[in-house]
């Protein structure tokens, strides 16, 4: 398992491409029996309203970059989990997440 501190997160959902604002986040990526898994866990998400709206959508399918604190890139689709009572949100991977 591997973990990388993010300084940066930018989803493209419904056409639209979005920064996200946030106090911290973690990308986690799992190796196992030979696949890779990997997940987004962000916390302080200061847009209440797109988090709102991911709530209430049946298509919740985001193309994610996200930069590390060490300067790699990672690029991938998933799916983002809002959790509006935390201001928080989760990114399930789907698929490979290709580095940079």
């Amino acid at each position: 398992m591997e973990t990388f501190e993010l300084i940066a997160i930018e989803i493209m959902y419904q056409r639209q491409t979005k920064p996200l604002t946030f106090t911290s986040a973690e990308l986690v990526r799992v190796t196992e029996y030979g696949d890779r898994l990997w997940y987004v866990d962000i916390n302080g998400v200061a847009d209440r309203e797109m988090l709102r709206w991911f709530g209430q959508s049946e298509d919740i399918s985001i193309q994610l970059t996200a930069v590390a604190n060490s300067g790699q890139t990672f690029r991938g689709s998933g799916y983002l989990h809002p959790n509006e009572p935390h201001q928080a949100a989760a990114i399930r991977g789907d698929g490979e997440l290709f580095e940079q």
